[in-house]
């Protein structure tokens, strides 16, 4: 019961706040001296020389540096005016353009904070100014920011492919039409219930303030081109097997200094900033992998993975039941802490008891990582919340974005749902 009762001691330490990495770390040396001695860590330098060494964990450093450059070069804000142009006429049209622009950040930058805080800036703002509902505003903006956490190239789509040991370009290629669809029902909401309650978001009259529509067009295209072909060069290296995620983060990164050169954004002072950002969003990750590997080593040793395992096989419905309480697990605990430490504590449990119970693991992880995606959005500790409220005017209060992202959260669930129920409608193997 010793490593029940550690999970159970970390939980509550997180919970008080204390630091992540430190939390796990600490807590596997004090568990595993109780149980072991000194020699339980042994084979420690060994354990963090590998992680060191991964290639595949490369990429995430590379893929941060690409999105910082992008948002220190107000990609957001060309994105957020053209497409506000383009479909700001219709009912809930600058809400359905800040999805959309949430999605082609989450597929060049990648980054949900960044994301949430350029169009919880530039979009809010402007919504409130044209009569929007707060909720719906509020919402539409987180529910697009965590768009970047499906949408490949994402950060938790590496993590996975590290954690389940699957190709993380397989995990790109599968993440494509449960993200695509994600959107789809994000534009079709706010479609909807601005058509069913008009005064939600009016429609805004744009035709003169910026010039014609042809000029119009003409702007977003400009806008719009460049980062797409990053994004083509990037993923599309990838899907066609041209070149790993690693190599395409290395584009990635080049391409974001080009574009950022393009817009006349290029500095030293910018490089300097995006590069120490990188450096301290990487340090983070990997001071937690780092914790939770020693964390996992402890909890393996003293049985808990075995507890957990027998617990889960024995559950009626067999898969199905293990689908339905891992996924409940995971959404629970994102109530509470961070993507990053599910990722490297509770899924490599449940990835073998999902191997043995012949689960595709290439659709498991595309579930965990919609699963964590929900993370962001769940109160009390959902990030995307805190990145809003910390931009958003006094007016908006945090009540108003609780409650704005909570069909949004529903959606995810629906679309979650789907995939487990109905995975050949994504491309997966039916079960």
């Amino acid at each position: 019961m010793i490593g029940l009762v550690m999970f159970g001691v970390a939980l509550v330490l997180l919970l008080i706040g204390f630091p992540v990495a430190f939390t796990f770390g600490g807590v596997a040396v004090f568990f595993g001296l109780f149980a072991e001695g000194p020699r339980m860590f042994a084979l420690m330098p060994h354990r963090i020389w590998a992680i060191m060494n991964n290639t595949i964990l490369m990429a995430i450093p590379l893929f941060i540096f690409m999105g910082l450059v992008l948002q220190k070069s107000r990609l957001a804000e060309r994105l957020l005016e053209s497409m506000g142009f383009l479909f700001g006429e219709m009912r809930g049209g600058i809400a359905i353009s800040t999805v959309l622009v949430g999605a082609l950040l989450a597929a060049s930058t990648g980054v949900v904070g960044a994301s949430v805080v350029a169009m919880g800036v530039i979009s809010l703002p402007v919504m409130l100014k044209y009569n929007y509902d707060k909720r719906l505003a509020a919402g539409a903006i987180c529910g697009a920011g965590t768009l970047g956490q499906i949408i490949p190239p994402s950060i938790i789509l590496i993590i996975l492919g590290d954690v389940f040991q699957v190709p993380v370009g397989d995990l790109f290629k599968a993440a494509f039409w449960p993200g695509l669809s994600l959107v789809g029902f994000f534009v079709v909401y706010i479609a909807v219930i601005c058509w069913i309650k008009p005064h939600l978001a009016p429609p805004v009259q744009l035709e003169g303030m910026l010039g014609s529509k042809k000029q119009q067009i003409l702007r977003a295209l400009k806008a719009i081109i460049p980062p797409l072909v990053l994004i083509i060069l990037v993923l599309g290296s990838i899907l066609a097997g041209v070149a790993t995620p690693t190599e395409s983060s290395a584009v990635g990164g080049i391409g974001a200094i080009i574009l950022a050169a393009m817009y006349r954004q290029l500095s030293v002072s910018m490089i300097w900033d995006s590069t120490l950002e990188t450096i301290k969003i990487t340090a983070m990750v990997f001071a937690i992998l780092i914790g939770s590997t020693a964390f996992s080593m402890v909890f393996t040793y003293t049985g808990g993975d075995w507890i957990v395992e027998d617990f889960m096989m024995s559950l009626p419905g067999e898969k199905w039941g293990f689908l339905i309480l891992s996924m409940i697990v995971i959404m629970v605990l994102g109530f509470f802490i961070d993507f990053v430490e599910i990722s490297y504590i509770v899924v490599p449990i449940l990835a073998p008891i999902a191997a043995n119970l012949e689960i595709d693991l290439i659709w498991y992880a595309i579930l965990v990582a919609m699963n964590l995606q929900t993370s962001f959005l769940t109160p009390p500790f959902g990030f995307s919340l805190f990145y809003l409220k910390g931009v958003a005017p006094p007016e908006v209060k945090t009540s108003d974005i609780y409650y704005g992202v909570i069909p949004f959260i529903i959606l995810q669930a629906i679309v979650l749902g789907i995939l487990v129920i109905f995975p050949q409608w994504f491309g997966f193997a039916a079960h």
